[in-house]
């Protein structure tokens, strides 16, 4: 039930009457984006931003606390109901648009649309966590045909990219970078994950910031519980939605 949307955003400072959103995307599936968002939300939260998630379409899960909105909740300690969470969950561990096929439930653009507003009447700063890659179909019937680039235009937010630190990433990350350029969504920075912090990972920072001039915010390690960089900066990075 969402009602007085505006009470919860009264000890915010006076400039964030709006609410403020940023998508997440990843170079790949399993390159750790849910891990990254858990570690934005929770530094945000940390440093007494209130900060919620979102994510459309989670496939291959049995349950919401067991899906990958269930773990950034718990991780960064959100305390967000699970209706809010997450608005489709399909038990098939294919893309959205299949799972959605075979179990009988394709993703509704208003039901997107009602979620986000709820979310962002409750949080100031919403986190939206996407599916796999930058290009994956949410929804392809005779009805309607959706991709993830489609849910960020809706809702017209910035993006920050997840990508491993490894070896292939500084390709990885210039080929999705220039496809989201393409289509008009800005590139608010990159996290790399998995970082060791040898010296091919620091010559990939330079090489990635040089060719995309898009700037590397942090570098994320295993075990790591909070990001490094200042949490002023990761809230700069959100736009009023």
């Amino acid at each position: 039930m969402q009602t007085g949307h505006h009470h919860t955003r009264t000890h915010r400072d006076k400039e964030e009457i709006m609410a403020k959103g940023l998508f997440i995307t990843g170079t790949d599936t399993d390159i750790g984006k849910t891990y990254v968002t858990a570690l934005i939300v929770k530094t945000l939260r940390q440093a007494g931003y209130d900060a919620g998630y979102y994510k459309a379409a989670v496939s291959g899960a049995p349950s919401v606390a067991e899906s990958d909105a269930g773990f950034v909740n718990r991780f960064a300690d959100i305390g967000e109901d699970e209706d809010m969470l997450l608005s489709y969950l399909y038990q098939h561990a294919v893309s959205p648009h299949l799972a959605a096929r075979w179990e009988g439930r394709p993703l509704e653009k208003d039901v997107i649309l009602e979620a986000w507003k709820k979310v962002t009447g409750r949080y100031p700063y919403v986190t939206m966590e996407g599916s796999g890659g930058i290009v994956c179909p949410i929804r392809h019937d005779e009805k309607a045909v959706y991709y993830l680039e489609d849910i960020i235009r809706w809702l017209r937010l910035p993006v920050l990219l997840v990508a491993d630190a490894g070896l292939g990433t500084i390709n990885h990350v210039v080929t999705t970078v220039e496809y989201i350029k393409n289509r008009n969504i800005p590139v608010k920075g990159i996290i790399l994950n998995n970082w060791t912090g040898n010296a091919m990972e620091e010559d990939n920072v330079k090489m990635i910031e040089e060719i995309t001039g898009v700037k590397i915010i942090d570098c994320a390690a295993r075990g790591d519980t909070l990001l490094h960089c200042d949490p002023k900066l990761l809230a700069g990075l959100y736009e009023e939605v």
